[in-house]
Parts: C-alpha cells; structure tokens; sequence
C-alpha cells in the first residue's frame, strides 16, 4: 500500500518538530526586521543623495554666504546631511573670527565643527548596517542548525522500522530542509542590501569630506 505524504511549504511547517518550527519563527521574524530596514534605509539614502545635490547646486551658485546660511539655520531639521556641515562650519567660523585674529586657529575650529557633524552625519547613515551584516553571516547557520536537528528526528523516527524506504525518509527531509530555504531567503536581500547602501554611504562621504575641503579653502579666502 502506498501512503502519499502531504510536501507542500504549509504542510511541512506545520508538520515539524518544536525546535525546527522555532528555528523558523526567529528566522521569519528577522527576515521581517531585515526588510524594514532596507526599505527605511533605501528611502534613508535616497533622500541623502537628492538633498547632497540639491543644496551642492545652491551652494556653487555663487550666492552669498549669509543668506545661504540662515537659510540652513531655518530649515535644520528638514536640511540634508551636507547643508548641516555647511552651518556647522560657518557658524564657528563667524564666532571665532569675530573673537580672534589668528587666522589658523579660526580655520581649524571650523574643519573641527565640520568634523563632528561630519561623523554624526555618517553614523546616522550607517546606523542598523550592522544589524543587516549580522543577518546576512549568522541567518543561514541558524536555518542550519533547525536543517540538522530536523534530519536527526527523521532518523531517529526510521530506527524502529525495518525497511526504510525514500517515501519515508523525504517527508522528514524535506521539512528540515525547509529551515535552510528560509535562513537563505532571509539572508540573501541582507547580503545584498549591506553592500549596495555600504557602497551608496561610502560615495556620500566622499562627497562630504571633499565639500570640507573645498569650503575651508573658501573660508580661508575670506580672512585675507
């Protein structure tokens, strides 16, 4: 008599032991947090990128300092990471000139300001990359632990019959495999989005430090 065995995803879900099917759970709820936040930081980096460029056009415009900078003195929290770095650095360099004559020391407190807000800037952008990162190396190995503990119960149930047979053996198999299939699908859109925002935030930063530079020298332009 041949008995048919039930192989579709929801069958063999429902169908694992306890640990496979928590195995599964944690896997499916990274997956979930995982997806979160690539959109989050996909939307993150796309409005990065549009603001670098918008307030870069503003800026080599040739308008006048001041103006420019209460502007970004009035829009802070709606202004891009770039725009930021400007007011930091001219906000300093207005205290500081105002109060000393030493023209390299006014430089320096202003590529200080730009600094820190600098890294500020890039930290927020980095933030949750590494919790990608962790998906994409640790998810498979989890979905393998549940793959391994799921094969082990399929042959512990085979101990006790006499004469195991492949339509025995592939329900339990293919349940446990299950495991494996979804540590992939949860670590795979991981991999990729940690390299492609990793990449996208590295040309941002290239991009904030060369503005720096390229503003200090203008600053430094005006004190002559």
């Amino acid at each position: 008599m041949t008995v048919s065995h039930d192989l579709s995803i929801l069958s063999l879900i429902t169908q694992a032991s306890v640990l496979v099917q928590l195995v599964m759970a944690l896997l499916a709820s990274i997956s979930l947090t995982s997806w979160y936040w690539i959109f989050r930081k996909s939307f993150q980096i796309r409005a990065a990128k549009s603001k670098t460029v918008d307030f870069e056009r503003e800026f080599w415009s040739g308008g006048d300092l001041n103006g420019l900078f209460q502007s970004a003195s009035a829009s802070r929290h709606h202004s891009g990471g770039m725009e930021r770095i400007f007011e930091s650095g001219y906000r300093e360099f207005t205290k500081l000139r105002a109060k000393s004559h030493d023209q390299t020391a006014t430089i320096d407190g202003a590529r200080r300001a730009m600094r820190a807000t600098y890294q500020r800037e890039v930290d927020d952008l980095e933030a949750h990359l590494a919790f990608l990162a962790s998906v994409g190396s640790v998810s498979p190995y989890i979905g393998l632990l549940g793959t391994v503990w799921g094969i082990m119960n399929a042959f512990r149930g085979l101990s006790n019959v006499g004469a195991a047979t492949l339509t025995q053996v592939a329900p339990g198999i293919a349940e446990a495999l299950v495991a494996t299939a979804i540590g992939l699908f949860a670590a795979i859109p991981a991999v990729v989005a940690y390299n492609r925002f990793a990449h996208d935030i590295d040309r941002i930063s290239i991009r904030f430090e060369s503005f720096m530079e390229e503003f200090s020298n203008i600053l430094q332009r005006h004190l002559r």
